[in-house]
């Protein structure tokens, strides 16, 4: 038996931190037992920080790690396509490959156990299938004319055979709604659907908002500007129009689980329409992307007051600095003091663990489960991060 203390216990599963909390393991890494020392003081391995689970990172490009610190901040959402579209390849093959399995051993490292990861091509399928860092990978598809659907579709069933092929969990998925055309997305989501599990980019930015709901604003004139078609202009919030679609695909309820990703103008119409038709809705943030494209970051005062289930994701070095869901987590403290670290904790560990049904196994320090042990430094001496803050793996 192995035993672990801390200044501060965070179980996982959004009760209040236990002051002074041990964690005992067995040498699998399987939690046996969680409590309050008796006497911190004589405990053998007792550290100064926070002791949580590892950490599940809900969205991220881990194939974009070679564009890191290559992008202008605050270009709004039109600015950011026109880089990702310049800058993609802008690295030769080794380096990406080799620039992907640095970061995501150092996320590892850092204590993230389990990862939604987008995939748009086959780069990141051998390092993820050698990882210790569970992965559901999600092959994104594009493509804004109706005439390309089916191509598209075959293309994006080759790759996930080719994913099948590393033993790795992977299924197509739905972009978003301003990168394809109404079949696209439709088509895009019956193949998630399969699955079980769909990750979709939902209200990212204002100009997606502008674009659905009025057809103006500077992603539709960008979109314009390159003879491409846009979307519908359906007067509604954007997620609406992507529930619209998914009926499309014949079911006007569903029960796989959902994966909604970035959030930032997520409304009140919104959130109901998507509750009315989802039984199994998680909503990714990903404070630190936002506030890089847009300086924006998502209501989750909003979220909170309807219960919504969040998640915590970095999304990509090409949208962030770092992959660091320690960061992600004072962001969130900074910007909204009033939300516990506990429940942040939550949506860092617990809540992703369920979107990817690995909750027996991941997500809390529960009797049982082999979530890792992640230990979170440099606190303040209320127990609250601070700028220096960062997270080492303990198991």
């Amino acid at each position: 038996m192995n035993r672990i203390a801390a200044s501060y216990l965070i179980i996982g599963d959004g009760s209040e931190p236990i002051r002074n909390g041990f964690v005992e393991y067995d040498e699998t890494g399987c939690i046996c037992n969680v409590g309050q020392c008796v006497h911190p003081e004589t405990e053998p391995d007792f550290r100064d920080g926070i002791l949580t689970p590892g950490f599940v990172n809900s969205h991220c490009h881990l194939e974009l790690s070679h564009l890191k610190g290559k992008f202008v901040k605050g270009s709004g959402m039109a600015g950011f396509i026109d880089q990702i579209n310049a800058l993609r390849d802008s690295s030769p093959e080794e380096e990406k490959i080799r620039l992907a399995h640095q970061w995501l051993d150092k996320m590892w490292k850092d204590g993230v156990s389990a990862m939604s990861d987008i995939s748009n091509c086959s780069d990141t399928f051998a390092i993820k299938a050698s990882s210790k860092v569970y992965t559901r990978t999600f092959l994104e598809v594009f493509g804004t004319e109706p005439e390309d659907c089916e191509a598209v579709i075959r293309g994006v069933r080759q790759l996930k055979e080719e994913a099948d092929s590393y033993g790795i969990d992977a299924a197509p998925t739905p972009h978003s709604c301003y990168t394809m055309s109404p079949q696209l997305l439709t088509a895009a989501s019956a193949e998630a659907l399969k699955a079980g599990y769909l990750s979709y980019h939902s209200q990212e930015s204002p100009q997606e908002e502008d674009m659905i709901m009025y057809g103006t604003g500077a992603l539709a004139e960008n979109y314009k500007g390159r003879n491409l078609s846009t979307p519908p202009v359906t007067g509604h919030p954007a997620l609406n129009y992507f529930i619209d679609r998914l009926t499309e695909t014949g079911k006007s309820h569903f029960s796989e689980h959902i994966l909604l990703v970035h959030n930032v103008c997520l409304s009140q119409e919104a959130a109901d329409y998507a509750l009315g038709a989802l039984d199994n809705v998680w909503f990714a943030v990903c404070p630190l992307s936002n506030l890089f494209i847009h300086n924006q970051l998502p209501p989750l005062d909003l979220m909170r007051a309807n219960d919504l289930r969040i998640t915590l994701g970095t999304d990509s070095l090409s949208s962030n600095d770092t992959l660091d869901m320690v960061a992600e987590m004072f962001c969130i403290q900074k910007s909204f003091p009033h939300i516990p670290l506990s429940e942040i904790v939550r949506w860092a560990s617990l809540n992703g663990a369920e979107f990817l049904s690995k909750e027996n196994v991941l997500g809390s320090l529960t009797a049982g489960k082999r979530p890792g042990i992640v230990l979170i430094n440099e606190i303040d001496s209320d127990g609250n991060l601070t700028e220096k803050s960062h997270s080492e793996r303990i198991i």
